[in-house]
């Protein structure tokens, strides 16, 4: 029930991010899920190299133990896609200039 609500959570964020910034909403929402599940598996693929080279021994019978692993791991990377994705919508618009309210106007040189 709490990864219905996250990928709710997290589809809902990505999807007003996209639609403030005209991308494609359904999209970049699907995106934002599909990042969350590989960020856990990452993380499982590196738990499982970790525990073969150091052989830490992980009880991989405990599913919940690293799934609830995982949510963290998914958590960080939305995260920092998102905040990647904020910046980069941000830096790319343009704020249109008035130009009908300097008519008229004299432009002053800084010499």
């Amino acid at each position: 029930m709490l990864g219905l609500i996250l990928i709710f959570f997290i589809g809902k964020y990505f999807y007003e991010l996209a639609d403030k910034h005209q991308k494609n909403n359904w999209v970049y929402a699907i995106i934002g899920v599909v990042v969350y599940y590989a960020a856990g598996a990452v993380l499982g693929v590196i738990l499982g190299l970790a525990d073969i080279v150091f052989t830490f021994g992980i009880d991989w019978e405990n599913a919940v133990g690293l799934n609830l692993l995982g949510i963290p791991a998914g958590l960080a990377a939305d995260y920092g896609l998102y905040y990647l994705l904020k910046k980069k919508w941000e830096s790319e618009t343009v704020v249109p200039d008035d130009e009908i309210m300097k008519i008229g106007q004299v432009e002053e040189d800084d010499h």
